[in-house]
C-alpha cells in the first residue's frame, strides 16, 4: 500500500463510515475493512478499477467526481479520502467542498509539485519532471492542477477548511519534509473539516 494511505489509515475511527474518493482498486477500502472494521464505499471511474474493487467485495459507486456527490446526502459518511486526486481534478476546490459536505471530516492526499527535486529539474532541464514519483509526460499526465503544499494551505483558508493535522512524506527525508514540507515533501497529507 501507498505511504499516504497508510499514514492516513490512524485518522480513521474504528468502525466509522468511508468514503473513498477515486478509490482505485479499492485496496486501501479493504485494508480499512479488515483492520478498523470501516463500512466503506467507493467512487471511481475506471471500469477495470471497478470490477478489481468489486472482486474485493466493495461497494462501488461509477462516478466522475468533478460533477460533484449530488447522490450523497449532507454528512452521510463519518470520514471522505481524496488520494492522490486532487490534482487530477478539473474543480478542485468544489471537490473539497463536496467531501466536507458529505463528510464530517476528510484526508487529502497529494503530489507535492513544489518539491526540490521538481524546480531543480525545471531550472537545470528547462522541462517538466518525469520520475518515479511523477512518472509522466507532459501531455499525457492526468494531473491538470499542479500544486503545492502552501497552495493546498492557501485554497483551504480561502474555503474556510480546518486542517486537523498534516504530514509529510519525503523519499529518506521525512524530518526535513516536516521541517520544510514546501521543499522536501514528495506527497503531503492533510486530516481536515469544515470550521467548527
Amino acid at each position: 500500500m501507498r505511504q499516504d494511505l497508510s499514514h492516513s489509515a490512524r485518522w480513521i475511527d474504528p468502525g466509522s463510515r468511508v468514503l473513498d474518493l477515486g478509490c482505485g482498486d479499492g485496496e486501501f477500502l479493504e485494508f480499512l475493512r479488515e483492520t478498523r472494521g470501516t463500512a466503506g464505499t467507493g467512487i471511481e471511474i475506471d471500469e477495470d478499477n471497478i470490477t478489481r474493487a468489486v472482486g474485493r467485495g466493495l461497494n462501488i459507486v461509477q462516478q466522475d467526481l468533478d460533477r460533484g456527490l449530488a447522490n450523497f446526502p449532507d454528512q452521510s459518511f463519518d470520514t471522505v479520502v481524496l488520494a492522490h486526486a486532487l490534482q487530477a481534478m478539473h474543480y478542485p476546490d468544489k471537490v473539497l467542498a463536496e467531501m466536507l459536505r458529505v463528510g464530517r471530516q476528510g484526508i487529502v492526499t497529494f503530489p507535492n509539485f513544489g518539491h526540490w527535486s521538481c524546480r531543480v529539474h525545471l531550472a537545470t532541464r528547462g522541462r517538466m519532471p518525469v520520475s518515479r514519483f511523477m512518472p509522466y509526460n507532459w501531455y499525457d499526465t492526468p494531473n491538470i492542477h499542479f500544486c503545492t503544499v502552501r497552495d493546498f494551505e492557501q485554497l483551504c483558508a480561502e474555503l474556510g477548511v480546518r486542517i486537523l493535522a498534516r504530514d509529510m512524506v519525503g523519499a529518506g527525508a521525512s524530518a526535513l519534509a516536516r521541517a520544510w514540507p514546501n521543499l522536501f515533501a514528495q506527497t503531503a497529507i492533510y486530516h481536515i473539516t469544515r470550521p467548527a
